[in-house]
């Protein structure tokens, strides 16, 4: 028990608020993936897809290349200026395109990164280590996840729901 004078210097407040939480899918299986994931009810996470990027994206190609889950463009820069933190979700076989133009774009804002691997215990290690090659430059953290499930506890546990 503490005296009212300690009480006092006592936070009164939660220790964190909920992250601003974008979800980026890269490529058309991580696509599948986040569309599932965004069926869910969600406060603070967007979800978007880049998987319509064929070919390798310039970083500074940002504007308006993103698209929300009912087809609509979304500029990149915007949804980095709003979010704490940008998970990119990819999958084996390095068709992850868009990943540098995303990365450039957190890196100018100091936005953190996490990329997610998903699909990967069917994947052979060549395709894993394709994506990884696409990840590692860009994310702070990559994690090979081998359940989709896992994106969904990550960002419950991160305060997005």
């Amino acid at each position: 028990m503490s005296s009212a004078a300690e009480a006092r210097f006592r936070v009164q407040a939660p220790n964190s608020r909920p992250r601003e939480i974008a979800v980026i899918a890269v490529d058309t299986t991580s696509d599948r993936v986040v569309r599932r994931l965004a069926e869910g009810t969600w406060n603070h996470a967007t979800f978007l897809t880049a998987a319509h990027i064929t070919g390798m994206a310039a970083p500074e190609a940002g504007a308006g290349s993103l698209m929300n889950l009912t087809g609509g463009t979304a500029d990149l820069a915007d949804q980095v200026n709003r979010a704490d933190l940008v998970v990119m979700v990819a999958s084996p076989g390095g068709h992850a395109n868009a990943v540098a133009m995303i990365g450039e774009a957190c890196s100018r804002k100091r936005v953190m990164t996490t990329a997610l691997v998903v699909s990967a215990a069917t994947a052979s290690d060549d395709e894993v280590a394709r994506t990884l090659a696409q990840l590692r430059p860009w994310s702070l953290m990559v994690v090979i996840a081998n359940a989709d499930d896992y994106i969904e506890d990550m960002l419950m546990a991160l305060r997005a729901s």
